[in-house]
């Protein structure tokens, strides 16, 4: 989402492939036979549990998230920034580790922005019991900086991570994914939809566009299936509207992952969250309670 620590200019940039050796990376293609439709499968206790991430003010939310003029009403406007915790049997997933735990004290202002977080992502775990050493997989929507911000203290877990995003950060200042580019570190590179566990209870989502290999996220709860947006949209507006901002690295496959992400909606029935929209925060039990 926002335009921080150079990343403008970084999804600008051309990307540098990782050399062969540097980590445990496992390419990942789209597998056959995912069913997105089957339920949840019996015996595997699953539960979903919204961290906050950080908030951000806009003194003009159109200028910032749409390239079309007259998309938001003409003013300033607020998002939230949303984290998971995803508890699959014995393991713990993160998704999301959301602005830099630094803006707790010095909030971030830049472009009509000013960005913060009440609490840092490694307090709220521990609340739930949860030390940030003992997060088994790690799963990143993309690399823009406030999704990546708290990402550097949970290098013992296996990172999931779009193929391209991983490339393209490498070696720039704000590598806050650094930590798993040495030898010996788990990493899974996606270019396709992904069963994360193995067993079709979470599935990282292919939708590129935003960043080139942008990811949401398929949760089969008991009580039903959730889709976590990523950023393939930012608000409900602009689902709604389709709208986009100017800074998505390609405006063609943000709007097929639009139509990729509302087919799958429909076809499996799941109760979509935008995890920048405010209003989605109440479509999950409030923290520390999870939705099973």
């Amino acid at each position: 989402m926002l335009r921080m620590l150079g990343l403008v200019a970084l999804l600008l940039a051309g990307c540098r492939a990782s050399e062969p050796g540097e980590a445990d990376q496992a390419d990942q293609a789209q597998p056959a036979g995912i069913n997105f439709t089957a339920p949840a499968p019996a015996g595997v206790a699953l539960s979903l549990t919204r961290l906050d991430c950080g908030h951000a003010e806009f003194k003009d939310m159109n200028g910032f998230f749409s390239d079309t003029p007259g998309v938001y009403p003409p003013g300033p406007g607020k998002v939230t920034d949303s984290c998971y915790l995803i508890r699959h049997g014995d393991q713990q997933m993160v998704w999301d580790t959301g602005l830099p735990a630094e803006t707790k004290d010095k909030p971030m202002q830049q472009n009509g922005m000013t960005a913060a977080i009440d609490r840092t992502l490694a307090d709220q775990l521990q609340q739930l019991g949860v030390k940030p050493e003992d997060v088994d997989v790690l799963g990143i929507s993309h690399i823009h900086g406030d999704h990546i911000g708290q990402a550097a203290q949970f290098t013992n877990a296996r990172l999931v991570i779009g193929k391209r995003d991983f490339q393209m950060i490498e070696g720039k200042p704000e590598d806050s994914l650094k930590g798993w580019r040495a030898q010996g570190k788990q990493v899974t590179l996606i270019s396709g939809d992904t069963d994360i566990f193995g067993n079709g209870t979470v599935t990282a989502i292919h939708l590129p566009g935003h960043t080139p290999d942008h990811l949401g996220l398929l949760v089969k709860l008991k009580s039903g299936p959730v889709l976590l947006s990523g950023d393939v949209y930012h608000t409900t507006i602009a689902r709604e509207k389709k709208s986009l901002p100017s800074f998505n690295t390609s405006r063609e496959q943000s709007l097929q992952s639009m139509d990729k992400f509302e087919a799958l909606a429909k076809q499996t029935g799941a109760k979509v969250i935008i995890q920048h929209e405010p209003n989605d925060i109440g479509k999950l039990p409030a923290f520390p309670q999870a939705a099973e």
